[in-house]
């Protein structure tokens, strides 16, 4: 298992293969290394499928967050130049995550030098700058950290944070690259406490990644169900 989203379970082949498909087609609009592809979905495993098609095709991430002002969205699109879109957007062309599937995967030739992703700050010192991030930076995080966790396929991990959030590098390749199982927590979840909670009991997870402020509001919630009282 793979992907557990909404209930719903994706294996890794079914991952592999719907990445696959969307690589090919990437790769039939001129993505390849150093080529910036923005991804503007809401969070689920589609997410997770574009992610993995633009890497396969050899290209880089633009998390795009479905939530920021039209502005802040279409000017991010315009500094990065990106070639297109997974997801909505204005760019030169836009795709979506379908349900098709191919076993081959494309030829993409790949340096650890080339860009992996690109990251936009919160813009609130002044105009949002554009962070890139080559390969080689997510391997050695999780090459530097293997020996601390010694994580594995026993492991269930959340995709918590928003694609915009680097923190979501960790959880996704920390959970898909050492054959863990990833949880992906839907915006209403990720917004309640409780039910964020109560998720986190029902799918077993292992491995949780939180701001202090996030856990202390899980540590509440963990509180009051230990004495029986009601949820606020």
């Amino acid at each position: 298992m793979a992907l557990r989203a909404d209930g719903r379970s994706w294996s890794y082949r079914e991952l592999r293969r719907r990445a696959n498909a969307l690589a090919w087609e990437l790769l039939a609009r001129g993505v390849g290394p150093e080529v910036i592809v923005g991804v503007s979905l809401p969070r689920g495993p589609e997410q997770v499928v574009a992610v993995l098609a633009v890497l396969a095709a050899g290209g880089a991430w633009l998390p795009i967050d479905p939530s920021w002002p039209a502005e802040r969205r279409d000017a991010v699109l315009a500094d990065a130049r990106v070639a297109g879109v997974v997801g909505t957007g204005a760019a030169p062309w836009a795709i979506a995550v379908t349900d098709a599937t191919r076993e081959d995967a494309p030829p993409a030739q790949v340096s650890s030098d080339n860009l992996a992703y690109v990251i936009y700050t919160s813009g609130t010192t002044g105009r949002p700058k554009g962070a890139l991030i080559p390969h080689a930076n997510v391997l050695r995080l999780l090459d530097q950290t293997a020996p601390w966790f010694e994580f594995g396929d026993d492991d269930t991990w959340t995709l918590f944070h928003s694609l915009a959030f680097d923190f979501s590098v960790w959880e996704l390749f920390g959970a898909l690259c050492t054959g863990g199982r990833l949880v992906v927590v839907n915006d209403a979840v990720a917004r309640d406490p409780a039910a964020f909670h109560a998720l986190l009991v029902a799918e077993r997870v292992t491995v949780l990644n939180q701001t202090p402020s996030a856990f202390a509001a899980l540590q509440a919630v963990d509180s009051l169900q230990d004495r029986n009282l009601p949820l606020p």
